[in-house]
């Protein structure tokens, strides 16, 4: 049995608003399999790539693909596009890869379409890695004070969507993304004296995220922050290695220590969304 398969779930049904249009700018990993489950409750849904050669993928997939490219002296996009009653923007900052300092100009570039194409709701995807590891709980009322690059990038792009008043936001910040193709089985597999093993882990499901995602489109909850990671926080140590031997990996082995650490829970997912996560573990 699969690692995640969830105890007991309970299927969650929500009535999508008629005739729905949504757009999704970055179909990849969360962004595919958003539309792929938006397309099943019988939504339109287009999508975007920076590269042709995954438009046939998308098409495979119900969604209607579209080439997109907000890099800075190198927009490309079509109008129909942006003719959507929802924008879900799902493009990572890339700051490992050395694509951080653009970042910020391709959001500029896309809230400059959104107004001309008058797009009235968004939805931006942001992480919890904007909340410094302050060894604190922290919520959507806690001053994140990010203290990683791409903290840092993501909140202040997160501010330029706040800044707008003629479209509303709502940002999702994801905790650390589990799911298909991401086992965490084999985060840690094999290896040794791995320090904070006494940490909290804030992580979330792929179907969490899909259930929130969804759970924003039938209450109409634009113009919200939700943090979105699972109430469930064992310690580092424990989880990763659990992960590891139920999916046949190496054990790791952790440093029994506690150093920098952060809980992230959510004032406003249970209240207006209503919404509850099934077990990580």
């Amino acid at each position: 049995m699969l690692l995640f398969n969830y105890l007991c779930a309970k299927a969650l049904f929500y009535i999508m608003p008629n005739k729905t249009n949504i757009s999704i700018l970055g179909c990849g990993w969360y962004g595919s399999a958003l539309g792929k489950a938006l397309i099943t409750d019988g939504i339109r849904v287009k999508g975007s790539t920076t590269s042709a050669a995954k438009m046939d993928d998308l098409t495979a997939t119900g969604i209607e693909p579209y080439i997109v490219n907000f890099l800075p002296g190198e927009e490309i996009y079509n109008a129909d596009f942006f003719d959507c009653d929802v924008l879900w923007i799902a493009i990572p900052p890339k700051s490992r890869s050395g694509e951080g300092a653009v970042f910020i100009e391709k959001i500029r570039g896309i809230i400059s379409a959104i107004k001309q194409f008058k797009i009235q709701n968004v939805v931006f995807i942001s992480s919890t890695g904007v909340y410094a590891d302050s060894n604190h709980h922290v919520n959507e009322e806690t001053d994140p004070q990010p203290n990683t690059e791409a903290g840092r990038i993501l909140f202040e792009a997160e501010n330029l969507f706040r800044a707008e008043d003629s479209f509303k936001t709502t940002i999702i910040r994801f905790a650390g993304l589990i799911g298909p193709g991401r086992n965490p089985g084999r985060f840690f597999a094999g290896k040794k004296d791995i320090p904070n093993g006494n940490a909290p882990v804030n992580l979330i499901h792929l179907d969490d995220c899909i259930g929130i995602s969804k759970a924003i489109l039938a209450k109409q909850a634009f113009g919200y922050l939700f943090n979105a990671c699972s109430p469930g926080h064992p310690a580092k140590a424990d989880f990763y290695t659990h992960a590891a031997v139920v999916s046949g990996f190496e054990k790791p082995e952790f440093i029994k220590e506690l150093k920098e650490w952060k809980i992230v829970e959510s004032v406003n997912v249970g209240p207006i969304l209503g919404y509850q996560y099934e077990a990580l573990l």
